[in-house]
């Protein structure tokens, strides 16, 4: 991997800082808390995303950068021969390949799967290989043998074989249990064995009852099919006897009620012939009842039209009296006709004095309560900086002058009591500023004044306005009631005059006395005229009755001779009642018998059903253990094979870890053969994985704690070696943060120059410090330095000493050059 260029902005203490990257030695130097390692972070942060950044996505913003400015991150280096360009901020990222227009990721999740996939490593395996700080020298040391062996096969990735066999064990447990289970739940071979037997001699017992069942039904069926042909001829006959006797008998009834027919016919027509008689002798009587009933006819209709007269009569008179009530009631509604006029004016003329009055009280409450609103909000800001101050200064006196800075985290030293005084001096000022706006605040609770009288005027004005509305209202319902009157005026004379046209035209005559004398008369006709209705409808019934009787005798005659002929055929008949009955007795005798035997067959049948129901249960029980014994084998074997692989892990991590000390002890003593000019040619691991420094071949007991450092530094690049190597890719680059923390001045020029001794090995090495006085042994430097007015970092990049070209920083030019668009 080969870094090209990282631009951060708004990123930390970076508000806009870009780094160009080169081969060869690169010092980033700069004094503690100016944002030096802000730098690998965020080229971390590029490829990684959050989970390889410190802290939470509020304090990646920068605390100068704008409310809405946008945190992005952009790294552009070179791996396995392609050119990648990664832009991420706090909601999006793009991965760009070769200089390509369109992005090959555009997903958080998906930029990082990608970046991950084609370096090969993880997040932790990334920093293991290529970052190295001063910490992780000694990390080593404070830990046990145990321990040492587990970090080391963790960070060269042996680890995940530890995994796998957990995994292997996991699975071995679940193999285990499920065969116990399956053992617990396995039935006996013995006992499925004697229920196969059991159900196979029941199946046979079955199987034989079954054929004496059926021969016993096949005999009962030839008797019944002996007797059947009988038995239908014989109910054949007795259905036909059946069928003539009942004939002769409703030919029986039919003479007997033609008979009567007979008898009622002719007492009917001596009937009519009576009535001939007595119709002739009322008939002068009846001529004088017709002339009676026009006259009452003529009567009634004229006392019809008598009560007409008598309603409208009525109903003139009502008229006439509500015409006079409202010709009273129109005299009483006259008045000037501009009243509502006059009225509407009145209320208007007051109406627009309310609203002007109503928008003047507007405006003062409005204004009185943006004054509220404006001491209310001023006073909890002040509150709110109280508190927040307040919390600042404790957080600082807490920490004391030895604590960070809260905006550009270096320590405050002698600055600590002058920043306590000039907080407690803004404390100050705010609660004077609070305690004003407090009152301010008691001062605007109550209403003033001027808007208290306003508001009362307006009352008075709404009583008047709603006084007259009142008014107009009284007018224009009273002018609607006047128009109404006329109307009501006009349509009654109009009714009127047509009651009258019609008493006009009613026809006169109409005598009470002479209408019930006429009805008196009448009523005595009554009974005569209905006896002489009666009498003629049944002398008109004269022909229908002599055709009715004529009929009867002739169906009468016909029932005779065809009963005649019925008894005749009955007398002939051969079917005896006592043959019947015998051949009715064998049939329910044969037919008894063959349903029994159809009875015990179906029985038969069912328990033939059972016991190969039963026998098919055995078979399945002993198909379904052979089944789970078969199921049982492969998990013996399954498990014996997980076993084998638990032991097979085992071995393989202990044969790792023996072949890990060697191996690691070989680079790490070409490194420090390099680093201390040969003194030093071997280093080793113990089987306690300690560090073991060699001088001459003979282990040194006691090393200083440079020498320590440089044990711890060479241990650790070869650490790096092995990981860049399994991983599949070149071990080009190497960061180193902070690794001269206690070394000399001539252990450090050592360090320097193994570095530029190895540049066959790194491509690119990377340098942070805050001693300047590597910076002589360096080809390129980065300068940090924190801006305290502007509060952001600011980097200069500018050649080393070793570099063929040197840029002149003191020259205006050159340092924008140098600073390469940081601001």
């Amino acid at each position: 991997m080969r870094l090209n260029q990282l631009r951060l902005k708004n990123f930390r203490q970076h508000a806009d800082t870009t780094v160009d990257f080169d081969t060869g030695l690169t010092g980033i130097i700069g004094p503690n808390g100016s944002g030096k390692t802000t730098i690998l972070e965020g080229i971390a942060w590029a490829l990684y995303g959050m989970p390889a950044a410190r802290g939470t996505r509020e304090g990646i913003r920068s605390l100068r950068a704008p409310a809405r400015a946008g945190v992005k991150v952009e790294l552009d280096f070179d791996l396995a021969g392609h050119r990648y360009r990664v832009v991420r901020s706090l909601s999006s990222a793009e991965l760009y390949l070769d200089g390509a227009p369109a992005p090959i990721a555009n997903s958080l999740s998906g930029v990082t799967d990608l970046l991950r996939r084609r370096l090969g490593m993880s997040q932790q395996e990334f920093f293991n290989t290529y970052f190295t700080g001063q910490k992780e020298l000694s990390v080593m040391a404070a830990m046990g043998p145990a321990e040492r062996a587990q970090f080391l096969s963790r960070v060269l990735g042996y680890e995940r074989l530890r995994g796998a066999q957990v995994l292997v064990r996991d699975r071995r447990n679940v193999i285990r249990g499920e065969a116990q289970g399956m053992e617990s739940a396995m039935p006996e071979s013995d006992v499925v064995a004697r229920l196969l037997a059991e159900s196979t001699a029941r199946s046979a017992d079955a199987e034989a009852r079954a054929r004496d069942a059926l021969k016993r039904l096949k005999k009962a069926n030839a008797v019944v099919s002996d007797l059947e042909p009988k038995w239908a001829a014989a109910q054949k006959d007795r259905e036909a006897m059946q069928a003539l006797t009942a004939e002769l008998r409703l030919r029986e009834s039919q003479e007997g009620s033609l008979l009567k027919d007979a008898k009622r016919l002719e007492e009917e027509l001596a009937e009519i012939a009576d009535a001939r008689k007595e119709v002739a002798q009322i008939k002068s009587e009846l001529s004088v009842h017709k002339d009676l009933e026009s006259q009452l006819h003529e009567m009634q209709a004229l006392a019809a039209q008598e009560g007409r007269r008598a309603a409208l009569n009525e109903n003139r008179r009502q008229i006439v009296g509500e015409l006079a009530q409202l010709h009273q009631r129109a005299a009483s509604l006259a008045s000037d006709a501009s009243l509502v006029e006059t009225k509407e004016r009145e209320r208007e003329e007051t109406r627009k004095e309310q609203q002007e009055l109503e928008n003047r009280i507007t405006e003062l409450r409005t204004e009185w309560a943006r004054d509220r609103q404006e001491a209310e909000t001023k006073r909890q800001d002040f509150l709110a900086q109280h508190d927040e101050l307040k919390k600042q200064r404790e957080k600082i006196a807490d920490l004391g002058p030895d604590g960070p800075c809260p905006i550009c985290t270096r320590p405050l030293s002698d600055h600590f009591r002058e920043v306590l005084d000039d907080i407690d001096g803004r404390m100050h000022e705010i609660v004077v500023n609070g305690r004003y706006y407090a009152k301010r605040l008691d001062q605007l609770k109550a209403i003033p004044e001027p808007l208290a009288a306003l508001e009362a005027k307006a009352r008075d004005l709404r009583a008047v306005v709603e006084e007259r509305t009142k008014a107009v209202t009284a007018a224009k319902l009273r002018a609607q009631e006047s128009q109404q009157v006329a109307a009501d005026i006009t349509a009654r004379d109009k009714r009127l005059a047509v009651i009258i046209a019609e008493v006009e035209i009613i026809p006169s005559g109409y005598h009470v006395t002479r209408h019930a004398e006429l009805r008196h008369r009448h009523e005595q006709f009554a009974p005569l005229a209905a006896r002489s209705a009666r009498l003629g409808a049944l002398t008109e019934r004269e022909p229908q009755v002599k055709a009715q009787t004529t009929q009867v005798r002739k169906d009468l005659a016909a029932a005779r001779k065809l009963i005649a002929s019925l008894g005749k055929q009955q007398s002939a008949s051969r079917f005896s009642e006592a043959g019947f009955a015998a051949l009715h007795a064998d049939f329910d005798a044969a037919s008894t018998a063959f349903n029994a035997a159809k009875l015990d067959g179906a029985v038969v049948e069912k328990d033939l059903e059972a016991a190969r129901a039963a026998r098919a249960v055995a078979e399945q029980s002993r198909v379904e253990l052979e089944r789970m014994q078969q199921r049982l084998r492969l998990l013996n074997t399954d498990r014996r094979l997980h076993d084998e692989l638990d032991r097979a892990y085992s071995d393989m991590r202990a044969d790792l870890n023996q072949h890990l000390r060697p191996e690691i002890s070989e680079l790490a003593s070409g490194f420090l053969a390099q680093l201390t000019d040969g003194r030093y040619s071997e280093l080793e691991l113990d089987d306690d994985y300690n560090v073991v420094v060699l001088e001459d071949g003979i282990p040194k007991p006691v090393i200083s704690g440079g020498e320590e450092d440089l044990a711890n530094l060479v241990l650790r690049l070869a650490i790096s070696q092995m990981i860049a190597e399994r991983a599949g890719q070149a071990f080009s680059l190497l960061v180193l943060d902070e690794v001269f923390g206690s070394l000399d001045e001539a252990r450090r020029h050592n360090v320097v120059e193994l570095l530029r001794r190895l540049h066959d090995r790194f491509e690119q090495v990377v340098v942070i410090t805050h001693i300047e006085s590597v910076r002589e042994g360096l080809d390129r430097v980065l300068t940090v330095r924190y801006d305290d007015e502007a509060g952001t970092t600011r980097v200069i990049q500018e050649a080393g000493p070793l570099a063929i070209d040197s840029v002149d920083v003191a020259s205006p030019d050159a340092y924008a050059v140098a600073m390469g668009g940081a601001d």
